[in-house]
C-alpha cells in the first residue's frame, strides 16, 4: 500500500508539471493562433510594449501614417481593454477590419451596430451561456453588454465592441493599442517594415509570423519563474515520498536485509535493490502523472471553459525524468543506511 501510494503522489507532481506546461502551451498557441486570423502581415506596437502585454497605446493619428506608407493595402487600429480574469474586449472598426480579415462568421446574430453591443466567439458564449439579445453579468465584464453577434472562434479575440465606444466609455479617446497591416504583396512585408522603422522610430514593429514566434513561454518572465517554481515544488514533492517511502522500506525489510547481508551480499548489492524500487516508483509514478494530466485537462475545461489546454507530449521524456531524478536522490540517503546495518543487529531487529 505504501509503494501504490508513493507512486500516486509521484505521479501527482508529474502532473502539476505537465498541467502548468500544457495549460501555457495551449493559451499561448491560441493567441497565436487568433493572432494570425486576422490575415494582417505586419503589426505595430507602442513603444516600451511587451510581447503578449497589451498596455500602453499610441495615438490613432499613426494608424494614418503607416496607411500612407507605400505598399500597405490595408491598415486599422484596435483597442484592447482587459477585464480582468485572463478577459478582454478588443474594440474595432468593423468595416476597416472586415476588409482586413475577410469578415467574421457570425453563427447567430449580427455585427454591433448600437453602443453597448458586444460580440462573443462561440467558445465565450458556450462557457458563459450567452444567446444574441442576453446581457451580460456587470460582474464579468465591468458593465452590461448586450450579445448582438456569436462568431467563429480563432479570429484575434474572444469579444469585439466598437472601438469608438470602448475609446469613450474607458477613457481612451484617440488611442489604440495595435496596428494590423496587410501589405498588398508578401514580397514587400520587409520593405514595409524597414520603411515603418524610419517613420516610427521608438515603435514595436513586427512581421505577423515573427511577432507568432515569439509567442513563448520564455517571452513571459512571471510566467516562466512560475513554470520553474512548480517543476521545483514537483522535484520536491517527488523526493520526500520516495525518501518517505524507502525509509519505511528500509525499516520494515531489516531482518530481510541482515540476511541478505550475512549470506554475503555487498553494501553495493543492499544499494543497488533500493535503487532499482526507486526507478520502478518514478516509472510507474510518471505513468500515473501522464494519465491523471488527461483528468486535469477535463476538469480544466468544465471549471474554465475560455481556457485552453494541450497535452505536450514532448515533455512526457523530461517530466519523467525529473521524476525518477528525484527518486533517486530520495533513496540514496535509506539506500546508505540499508547497506551500512550489521547483520547481527539487523537479525536481531523485532
Amino acid at each position: 500500500m505504501l509503494t501504490l501510494l508513493s507512486a500516486v503522489f509521484i505521479g501527482i507532481s508529474v502532473t502539476m508539471i505537465l498541467t502548468l506546461v500544457g495549460l501555457s502551451d495551449g493559451m499561448l498557441g491560441e493567441i497565436a493562433a487568433r493572432s494570425k486570423g486576422t490575415g494582417a502581415d505586419i503589426l505595430v506596437r507602442p513603444p516600451g510594449s511587451s510581447v503578449l502585454a497589451y498596455s500602453g497605446a499610441m495615438p490613432q493619428g499613426i494608424v494614418g501614417v503607416v496607411r500612407a506608407t507605400p505598399h500597405v493595402a490595408m491598415a486599422t487600429g484596435t483597442l484592447v481593454q482587459s477585464i480582468g480574469n485572463f478577459d478582454s474586449i478588443t474594440g474595432i472598426n468593423l468595416e476597416e477590419f472586415n476588409r482586413l480579415s475577410g469578415g467574421l462568421k457570425y453563427l447567430d446574430g449580427g455585427p454591433f451596430n448600437q453602443p453597448g453591443d458586444l460580440v462573443i466567439d462561440e467558445v465565450y458564449a458556450n462557457a458563459k451561456k450567452l444567446h444574441v439579445g442576453d446581457f451580460t453579468k456587470e460582474k464579468d465584464l465591468g458593465m452590461k453588454w448586450r450579445v448582438s453577434g456569436i462568431v467563429q472562434q480563432g479570429m484575434l479575440s474572444r469579444m469585439f465592441a466598437s472601438i469608438d465606444y470602448l475609446q469613450d466609455h474607458y477613457s481612451q479617446k484617440g488611442n489604440v493599442s495595435v496596428i494590423y497591416v496587410k501589405v498588398d504583396d508578401p514580397a514587400n512585408i520587409a520593405g514595409v517594415i524597414d520603411e515603418l522603422k524610419n517613420k516610427l522610430v521608438d515603435y514595436k514593429i513586427f512581421r505577423m509570423d515573427e511577432f507568432v514566434s515569439l509567442i513563448s513561454v520564455d517571452s513571459v518572465p512571471l510566467l516562466k519563474q512560475f513554470t520553474r517554481v512548480v517543476i521545483g515544488l514537483g522535484v520536491v514533492i517527488g523526493f520526500l515520498v520516495v525518501f518517505l517511502a524507502m525509509y519505511m522500506a528500509v525499516l520494515e525489510r531489516t531482518r530481510e536485509i541482515g540476511i541478505l547481508k550475512a549470506l554475503g551480499a555487498s553494501p553495493g548489492y543492499i544499494m543497488g535493490i533500493l535503487l532499482r524500487e526507486a526507478v520502478i516508483l518514478a516509472i510507474i509514478g510518471t505513468i500515473v502523472g501522464i494519465l491523471l494530466t488527461f483528468g486535469t485537462r477535463s476538469v480544466i475545461h468544465v471549471f474554465a471553459p475560455t481556457w485552453t489546454t494541450s497535452i505536450v507530449k514532448s515533455w512526457w521524456p523530461r517530466a519523467g525524468l525529473i521524476a525518477l531524478a528525484a527518486s533517486l536522490v530520495g533513496a540514496i540517503y535509506p539506500g546508505l543506511k540499508a547497506a551500512r546495518q550489521d547483520a547481527i543487529e539487523a537479525l536481531s531487529y523485532d
